[in-house]
C-alpha cells in the first residue's frame, strides 16, 4: 500500500523530470519545487496565520490581558486560548507543514534508493515500477552525480585530504532560519504553542543534519532546495523580520499592512477601560512620620 500510494509515484516523478532534464539532481530540485507549488495553499494559509498572529499580540487587547492576568498564568493561558478562538487563530498552525513533509521525507528517502538501482536486481525491480507511458531504456540507468556529490551516497566535499559535509551544513543553517521565520510570534508567558515551537526550532536543525550527514546526500538535496524555497516564500509576503533573525542586518522602518482581523478584537471593549498608571505619592519625611505615630497628649487643666 504505502509503495503504491507513495513511493511508486514519487519515483516516476523523479524519472519523469530526470528524462526531460538529463540530471537527476537538477530533478530533485525540479521535484521540490512540484512539492511546494503543491503544498503552496496550505502555506499560504499559514502565512496568514502567522500574520494574524502578530496583529493580534500587537493589539490593545492583547496587551491589556497579558497586564492583567500576568501573575495568574493559568487565567493568563485561558483568556489567551478564548481570544485565539475568537480570532480563528491556530497557534500551532506552524506545525503542520513540518508534520506534511515526513511522508514525503520518507517516500522520496526510498524513491533515490530505488532509483540509483545500486545491483542488477534492483534494477530489474525499479523497471517494473516504471508507469507503461514512461520509456525505461531512455532513463535507465540513472546518473548519480550532481557537481561534487553522488546522490546515493552522504555528501563529503574533500579539500586537503579532509571531507567537509558542506550539504549538511547547509541544511542545518538553512533548517534553523526556515524555524525562525515560520515560527509565530510568542505570546509571552504560559504560551504552550511558541514554548513547543521553540523546541522544534532547536531540535529540528539537529535532526535534518543527522540525516543528512548519515543517508544518500539525495536526501539532504531536496532539505536545502525545500527550506530555500519556504524561507523565499515568506520573506516575498513580507512577514520576515530579518533584523531579529540576523543580527548583522539592520532593522528597516516598519510598514503596517492592512489589517486582517475585524476592530473588536484588537481594541479594548468599552466596559473595560485602559487602566491609568497609578501616580507615585511622596512619601512623609522622617520627622512627620514620627510626629503622627505619637498619641496625642491631653492638656492639664489650671
Amino acid at each position: 500500500m504505502w509503495d503504491t500510494i507513495i513511493v511508486q509515484p514519487f519515483t516516476n516523478i523523479l524519472l519523469g523530470i530526470t528524462l526531460g532534464v538529463k540530471n537527476f539532481g537538477i530533478a530533485i530540485i525540479l521535484f521540490t519545487l512540484l512539492i511546494k507549488l503543491v503544498t503552496y495553499p496550505l502555506t499560504a494559509k499559514q502565512i496568514k496565520q502567522t500574520r494574524a498572529m502578530t496583529e493580534l499580540q500587537n493589539s490593545p487587547r492583547y496587551k491589556k490581558m497579558m497586564e492583567k492576568y500576568k501573575d495568574n498564568h493559568e487565567k493568563l493561558a485561558e483568556e489567551r486560548m478564548k481570544l485565539y478562538r475568537e480570532a480563528k487563530v491556530n497557534p500551532a498552525g506552524s506545525c503542520l507543514p513540518s508534520l506534511i513533509q515526513i511522508p514525503i521525507i520518507l517516500g522520496l528517502y526510498q524513491s533515490i534508493i530505488k532509483v540509483m538501482a545500486a545491483t542488477p536486481l534492483e534494477l530489474i525491480k525499479l523497471e517494473r515500477m516504471i508507469y507503461p507511458f514512461l520509456d525505461s531504456s531512455k532513463i535507465l540507468p540513472v546518473q548519480n552525480h550532481f557537481l561534487w556529490m553522488d546522490l546515493g551516497q552522504p555528501e563529503r566535499l574533500v579539500v586537503g585530504g579532509i571531507g567537509i559535509p558542506v550539504l549538511t551544513i547547509l541544511v542545518v543553517l538553512t533548517t534553523w532560519i526556515q524555524g525562525k521565520v515560520v515560527a509565530p510570534p510568542s505570546g509571552g508567558a504560559g504560551d504552550q504553542a511558541a514554548a513547543m515551537t521553540k523546541s522544534m526550532n532547536l531540535y529540528m536543525p539537529l535532526l535534518m543534519g543527522w540525516i543528512s550527514f548519515t543517508l544518500a546526500s539525495g536526501l539532504a538535496l531536496y532539505f536545502l532546495a525545500s527550506n530555500v524555497a519556504t524561507i523565499i516564500q515568506y520573506s516575498v509576503q513580507g512577514t520576515t523580520d530579518w533584523s531579529k533573525i540576523l543580527p548583522f542586518i539592520k532593522p528597516k522602518p516598519a510598514v503596517v499592512p492592512a489589517s486582517t482581523l475585524p476592530a473588536s478584537l484588537l481594541e479594548i471593549p468599552d466596559d473595560e477601560p485602559i487602566p491609568e498608571p497609578k501616580k507615585s505619592e511622596p512619601k512623609p519625611s522622617a520627622r512627620a512620620a514620627v510626629k503622627q505615630q505619637r498619641p496625642p497628649q491631653k492638656r492639664k487643666k489650671k
